[in-house]
């Protein structure tokens, strides 16, 4: 209406209104910022550390580093120069760090020399894998057979085991699948006479270890065989060992007199826990008999192993 008057006060009305409204925005705020999830809630990341607070937040300085590699344990043995041993004769060692692959040997660690009943370890190792492979068990028989060939080196169960897996068929697979580099086949085929070196010998520790040679079935089975190794056949690297240790090393040795070549031929096979090892000795029959190159193969193991610390 024209002319009308405003009620006193009335032009102060919208600045209430206002400061009203600005305190419910505040408040508003305040509420949700202790509602849990809400987007105006002040998370850990974003509030100023106050002193005695601890971050919640994983390290990114020295933790994510690579963990620092461990430096593995030596080897029992260390390489040395036996040339001051008083032995006749040729002999050779070889070494393998079953970690690392890693081989140490003497000079001529790749000379060769027939392996006798070293070579049964081999033979039998085949004759179980391939049966496996094929989808057989051999029978109680023929595990008692094995038995007899790995713990008392039967020779002619050996043969009988040895003629089944192709005769020297077997020796090229072993050679193949082994990876040997210095061995061969005999020349009239039989297994004594099978060539393989010591750094060869130890390779073939290796594969029978890693499985190989046996296959995952029996690879267990054998080498307990050849730590229940017994009688005559019971000599060489592990006699270099404390007694408790022994029994925990795998064997497998093989000893012969060579006519033709006037010489008695004495091999030693072993797998410890972390290594095998390879020994070969042939000494003229002018200077004893095999318990020469038996006591040999243990005396050349004693010179390499490392003084207790």
């Amino acid at each position: 209406m024209a002319g009308a008057r405003r009620r006193p006060g009335s032009h102060h009305r919208p600045l209430a209104f206002t400061a009203v409204a600005v305190a419910l925005v505040g408040l508003l705020i305040l509420a949700l910022r202790l509602v849990p999830g809400s987007p105006a809630q002040q998370t850990a990341a974003s509030r100023p550390e106050t002193s005695g607070e601890r971050s919640t937040a994983k390290p990114t300085g020295r933790d994510a580093r690579p963990a620092p590699t461990r430096s593995l344990e030596p080897l029992p043995f260390e390489a040395k120069d036996l040339d001051d041993l008083d032995l006749d004769g040729w002999y050779a060692w070889s070494v393998l760090d079953k970690r690392t692959g890693k081989i140490i040997g003497s000079k001529n660690m790749a000379e060769t020399s027939t392996t006798a009943s070293l070579i049964k370890s081999w033979v039998v190792a085949d004759y179980l894998r391939r049966s496996a492979e094929d989808g057989r068990t051999p029978s109680d028989a023929k595990l008692a057979d094995a038995t007899r060939i790995i713990r008392d080196s039967d020779n002619t169960r050996a043969q009988e085991f040895y003629e089944s897996v192709g005769s020297a068929a077997s020796i090229k697979r072993l050679i193949s699948i082994c990876k040997l580099t210095d061995s061969k086949v005999a020349a009239d085929g039989g297994w004594s006479r099978t060539l393989l070196s010591p750094r060869d010998t130890a390779r073939l520790g290796l594969c029978i270890d890693d499985g190989r040679a046996a296959g995952p079935k029996w690879t267990k089975w054998l080498l307990n065989e050849m730590r229940l190794v017994r009688g005559d056949g019971d000599f060489g690297i592990r006699k270099a060992f404390p007694a408790a240790e022994q029994k925990k090393i795998a064997i497998k040795n093989g000893w012969i007199d060579r006519q033709k070549e006037k010489e008695y031929h004495v091999n030693c096979l072993a797998i410890g826990d972390t290594w095998t090892m390879g020994v070969m000795v042939k000494s003229p029959f002018s200077v004893g008999g095999w318990d020469y190159g038996m006591k040999a193969c243990e005396q050349i193991t004693e010179a390499l192993l490392r003084e207790p610390t």
